[in-house]
């Protein structure tokens, strides 16, 4: 692929999202709102610096400046800790802009976040088992918004953190933000295990400075994101034992969220890949052990699944017209996955990307992820940048710079909200 092509890819990425918030604004003006503040993104119209500005800019420019140079350079358990270490500094940061009770402690314990319920769960196994009668809104009972849209797996999360002396907004702001970091060592760990050693130490820089960390902290989406890339990269070990382990954790991800029974194609394509049936075997069981599990529980997920569907039109759903976010969800990558990903779009078939673009497509066409998808499609965004390894040498820095300006623009701009 060429310079020029990579350059209409991301031209072709901004010009989609610059149109959708057109007609966006074009049809609130007509009376018919996309109920999305600042379409096609989920937020408010708000600019602003704050005390993590400093903080990411500086982070911004050691990596642009050392990044590409130590991937190449170093051992890679060194750069693995180095880019953990990072990517936590760079979403803790970017979070930091929005101050430390607005952007991290005060995240998830609004109306419809998780935190709000986890103080009613007195029991787990009562929990559990009764989860499903309380999904559908508009009952004395009902679960908080996002608790109603997920299995209880997301809820659970929360519930240990509380029960394990650390609770409150601050500890759970935290865990999110540690566990989306992760990312920057599970996306190009399993690139390197696909055989692709320069792919891989070369998108590692992408994934540290990745523009959806302005959700992932702090988001359940990130903490999502953060297990189920494990999840795969387990999948691309040898051996029987650590697939096994990455079949559980995906496993988890379909009772973190059920839109993440999508994860299943990018798995399906590291294994296939790879040409392993042992690791297909393993994984299987895996994810076979946690849905048993959680059913001798209590909890269907096929019936919460249903119940969910129709919890989803007694929202703004039921107002998010399909002709306008069916494009312009897939435009939002352009922001959340960054224009580095747009530019390596084409170079997808050959990496680990390719089943992440599928799962994509399966989930707009769903119908089930009108609008903040900036959030929503975390874990399948961040397979996005693996291909990021095959641009262009030469001009590499300049798509890690941009891709640092969409998060920096974005998050001093912007308020995000979910």
């Amino acid at each position: 692929m060429t310079r020029r092509a990579g350059l209409v890819a991301a031209g072709i990425g901004l010009g989609s999202f610059a149109v959708a918030g057109l007609v966006g604004g074009l049809l609130y003006l007509a009376g018919h709102p996309v109920q999305a503040s600042a379409a096609p993104l989920y937020a408010h119209w708000l600019p602003h610096v704050g005390p993590g500005t400093p903080l990411a800019v500086l982070v911004a420019g050691l990596t642009w400046h050392f990044g590409p140079a130590l991937s190449a350079r170093l051992r890679w358990a060194a750069l693995h800790a180095a880019a953990y270490a990072t990517a936590v500094a760079w979403t803790l940061s970017l979070a930091l802009i929005d101050g430390w009770q607005r952007g991290i402690a005060g995240r998830l314990t609004t109306r419809p976040e998780y935190l709000h319920d986890v103080r009613g769960v007195t029991g787990i196994p009562a929990m559990l088992r009764g989860f499903t009668a309380r999904i559908l809104d508009f009952q004395p009972d009902s679960w908080t918004t996002h608790v109603a849209g997920h299995p209880p797996g997301a809820l659970l999360v929360f519930v240990a953190l509380d029960r394990l002396g650390l609770p409150g907004g601050g500890w759970a702001g935290l865990l999110c933000i540690l566990a989306g970091a992760l990312v920057a060592v599970t996306v190009p760990q399993t690139v390197r295990r696909l055989g692709d050693d320069a792919t891989a130490r070369a998108c590692v820089p992408f994934l540290v400075l990745f523009p959806g960390a302005v959700w992932s902290g702090v988001s359940a989406d990130g903490l999502f994101a953060g297990v189920t890339s494990a999840g795969i990269m387990l999948l691309a070990a040898n051996g029987w034992l650590r697939p096994l382990a990455g079949g559980v954790l995906l496993g988890v991800g379909c009772y973190l969220s059920y839109g993440l029974v999508l994860m299943a194609i990018p798995a399906f394509a590291v294994v296939l890949r790879r040409r392993s049936a042992k690791a297909l075997i393993a994984g299987l069981l895996g994810a076979g052990a946690v849905a048993a599990a959680f059913t001798a529980a209590g909890f269907d997920w096929l019936t919460g699944y249903h119940l969910v569907q129709q919890r989803y039109y007694q929202g703004l759903a039921a107002h998010r017209p399909y002709f306008y976010w069916v494009w312009a969800d897939l435009a939002i990558l352009v922001v959340s996955a960054g224009p580095a990903a747009a530019a390596a779009l084409p170079r997808t078939v050959r990496t680990a990307a390719v089943g992440a673009v599928l799962a994509i497509v399966a989930a707009d066409l769903s119908g089930f992820s009108k609008a903040e998808v900036e959030r929503i499609w975390l874990p399948f965004a961040v397979w996005l940048l693996a291909a990021t390894g095959s641009l262009p040498a030469r001009d590499r820095r300049w798509w890690l710079l941009a891709q640092a300006a969409v998060a920096l623009l974005v998050n001093h701009l912007l308020l995000t909200t979910w």
